[in-house]
């Protein structure tokens, strides 16, 4: 009876519609300002030039698109929620896309497998083509031109009243499944849909020097939007108590939403930035490491001792900094830290997140309390 209530009770806050639609008429709505394409998802996903020009193969040979998922603003107009590849592609093709109102360079096809002499395949002669002379360009006919704007789209639409969290949860389960995208990536596009300046903050402190290096984050990893998951994981750790009825992932999801909403950055500059500072003050790059009884650190630097040691320092660092020497305060209870038999339970092989944080966070907060 209860699940029967609750699914009663989240139909209300979703109402949909669907529509086929020419490829032509959605390029129209775009042209038009009808349909939004946020110019920061463009940043975040980009398809290579390969993935671009099999688009436009299957469009050619008539072979059917998965739909796009739009979400209808209180002006009535349409925010792309999932499609953003397949509608930004069609329209770089075609030379209509802008990038913070500048229109982009019009994209130049390549070879593919059933479509060998798409190389070099442009919608028409441009000299703002990169990459290929337009000597060397091959213009589509206009009946390949009326065959790609005629060709069909499958439009689901969530419209108003819907809440708006609808449309956060929808783009999170479009984007999980089937999707080269990590958690951290759909997440930051999440955080750029409820609040942009917040999001632009959060990148600005998870490329703080001292943050990392003491997070012990490679170029590789930054690629990959590490920093950022980091940064994400001690905001909301630090700002957002856990109830234990989410995993790790949905809490971070959950917490950075919330703080996104409500915007606050002074606070969370001065703790995020301080905290790693005074970290960086003390054991540096080690900060994080286990530390042995000779004095040497070694070993990798996990979730359990950044939950632990950074979140911990987070969570009571208006209070540390009122003692006398911080950093002698924090370099002991780190060294101390590590002598601690209690930590044990933080490194159990094959321990769940949601164990993990259970013990961690409320243990760190503990420890480094003055």
């Amino acid at each position: 009876m209860q699940l029967e209530t609750e699914i009663e009770q989240s139909k209300r806050l979703v109402r949909t519609d669907a529509y086929q639609m020419s490829i032509g008429e959605i390029v129209n709505m775009y042209k038009d300002g009808e349909l939004i394409i946020n110019p920061d998802f463009q940043r975040l996903f980009r398809w290579e030039q390969s993935q671009k020009s099999k688009l436009i193969e299957s469009v050619l040979l008539g072979i059917p698109l998965p739909p796009i998922f739009v979400f209808e603003t209180q002006n009535s107009k349409w925010e792309l929620i999932d499609g953003l590849q397949r509608v930004s592609t069609l329209l770089e093709f075609m030379g209509l896309l802008k990038n913070d109102k500048k229109l982009q360079p019009p994209s130049v096809m390549e070879s593919t497998k059933y479509l060998p002499s798409l190389r070099n395949s442009v919608w028409e002669l441009s000299d703002q083509v990169v990459g290929v002379d337009v000597k060397d360009q091959q213009p589509l006919a206009m009946s390949q031109q009326l065959a790609i704007r005629r060709s069909r789209l499958g439009v689901e639409i969530l419209k108003r009243p819907s809440d708006d969290n609808t449309k956060y949860d929808l783009f999170q389960r479009l984007n999980s499944a089937g999707t080269p995208a990590n958690p951290q990536e759909i997440r930051n596009c999440v955080i750029i849909m409820i609040n942009g300046d917040y999001f632009k903050f959060v990148r600005g402190l998870a490329e703080t020097a001292s943050f990392l290096e003491i997070a012990g984050v490679s170029e590789e990893q930054r690629e990959r939007q590490r920093n950022l998951e980091y940064a994400s994981r001690f905001l909301t750790h630090t700002f957002v108590n856990y109830d234990g009825k989410l995993d790790v992932e949905e809490f971070i999801d959950e917490g950075m939403k919330e703080l996104a909403a409500v915007g606050e950055q002074k606070k969370a500059k001065k703790v995020f930035v301080g905290t790693f500072k005074l970290l960086h003050e003390t054991y540096g790059s080690n900060s994080l490491r286990r530390r042995q009884p000779n004095g040497q650190h070694t070993g990798r630097i996990g979730l359990a001792a950044f939950e632990a040691i950074a979140v911990g320092i987070g969570r009571n660092y208006e209070a540390i900094m009122k003692l006398k020497s911080p950093k002698e305060y924090v370099e002991g209870r780190i060294n101390q830290f590590w002598k601690s038999t209690q930590i044990d339970k933080f490194f159990t092989p094959g321990l769940r997140g949601t164990i993990r944080i259970d013990r961690t966070i409320p243990f760190g907060t503990k420890w480094f309390k003055p």
